[in-house]
C-alpha cells in the first residue's frame, strides 16, 4: 500500500477551496500554531523574508504545526536561499519563493524543493513527517513530493511579462501575487484598484488556468477585500499578520474600556 501524507492546503486547494494562513512575523513559540489551528487557519506562513528566525526556532514551529494538523509553510529570502534544504528536512510542507521573475528562477526554486526527476532536493535518513521512522526511500520520498507545496510569488512587472513561462515550469503548485510590492514597481502604492494592477493580476490568473496552477494573491488586509479576491478565484492567501492581529485586538480592547470609562454610568 502506497504511502500518503495530509497537507490541509493541497487538499483544500484540491477540493476547490481557499486556503487562508496566518502570517507569522514575531511570534517564536510554538502556540502560535494552536491559536491559528483553533481560528480555523489552513496553514501558518513564516515570514523569513522579513522577519528574524533561527533555523531552529523554525524547525520547532514547523514540527509544532504538523502534529496537530496545520501546514507550516515558510516563506524564504528568494531562489538562492541555501537554507531551504535544511527547512524542508526539518518539518516544513511549503517553501514560498517571493519575486520569482523569470522561468529560470522558477527551474532553480523546483531544483531545490522537488525530490528527482524534477528537482535535485537532497535525501537525508529519516523525517518528521513519519516520526523519524526508516521507511523505503522509493515510498517515502514520492509521498513527501506530493505533500509539499511549492509557491512562486509574482511582485514586478518582469515577472508579469513572464508569466506564461514561468506557470509553464513543471512542479510549480501556486502561483501567488504579491500585490504591495507589485504595486510599488508600478509606481502605485497602495493603490489596489489601479487598472494596471487589476490586469495584471488578470494576466496571472489567466496563466494559472492555462497551465494547471492555483492561483493566489495577498497584501490588501482589507477583510471584504480579501473576500471579494476569493470570490473571483484566489485560492492561496495570507489573510493577516501576527503583529496586525495583535495590534487590531489589543487596540480594540482599550477602546472598549475607554469608551465604557466615558460613559455615564447611570445608562
Amino acid at each position: 500500500m502506497a504511502i500518503t501524507l495530509d497537507n490541509p492546503v493541497k487538499r483544500k486547494l484540491a477540493e476547490g477551496g481557499a486556503a487562508l494562513g496566518l502570517a507569522v512575523h514575531i511570534v517564536r513559540s510554538a502556540e502560535i500554531a494552536r491559536i491559528a489551528k483553533a481560528q480555523g487557519y489552513d496553514f501558518l506562513f513564516l515570514e523569513v523574508q522579513h522577519g528574524l528566525f533561527t533555523l531552529e526556532t523554525l524547525g520547532h514551529l514547523a514540527q509544532a504545526a504538523l502534529a496537530i494538523g496545520i501546514a507550516p509553510m515558510v516563506r524564504v529570502r528568494g531562489v538562492h536561499d541555501q537554507d531551504v534544504q535544511a527547512l524542508l528536512d526539518n518539518g516544513m510542507t511549503g517553501i514560498i519563493y517571493p519575486d520569482v521573475n523569470t522561468a529560470a528562477e522558477a527551474k532553480q526554486a523546483v531544483r531545490t524543493v522537488r525530490f528527482a526527476p524534477l528537482g535535485r532536493r537532497s535525501v537525508t535518513g529519516a523525517y518528521p513527517f513519519f516520526d523519524y521512522r526508516s521507511l523505503p526511500p522509493g515510498e517515502a520520498l514520492p509521498a513527501i513530493d506530493a505533500a509539499t507545496l511549492l509557491v512562486c510569488m509574482i511582485e514586478a512587472r518582469e515577472g508579469v511579462a513572464n508569466i506564461e513561462e514561468i506557470a509553464a515550469v513543471p512542479g510549480i503548485d501556486v502561483i501567488y501575487v504579491g500585490l504591495n510590492d507589485l504595486l510599488i514597481d508600478m509606481g502605485r502604492p497602495g493603490q489596489y484598484a489601479d487598472p494596471e494592477l487589476l490586469a495584471a493580476v488578470a494576466r496571472v490568473q489567466d496563466a494559472c488556468r492555462r497551465h494547471g496552477r492555483y492561483f493566489g494573491m495577498g497584501g490588501n488586509r482589507d477583510p471584504r477585500a480579501q473576500a471579494a479576491a476569493i470570490r473571483q478565484g484566489s485560492q492561496f492567501m495570507s489573510t493577516q499578520t501576527d503583529i496586525g492581529m495583535l495590534s487590531a485586538g489589543a487596540g480594540a480592547w482599550m477602546r472598549g474600556i475607554r469608551e465604557a470609562l466615558a460613559a455615564d454610568p447611570s445608562d
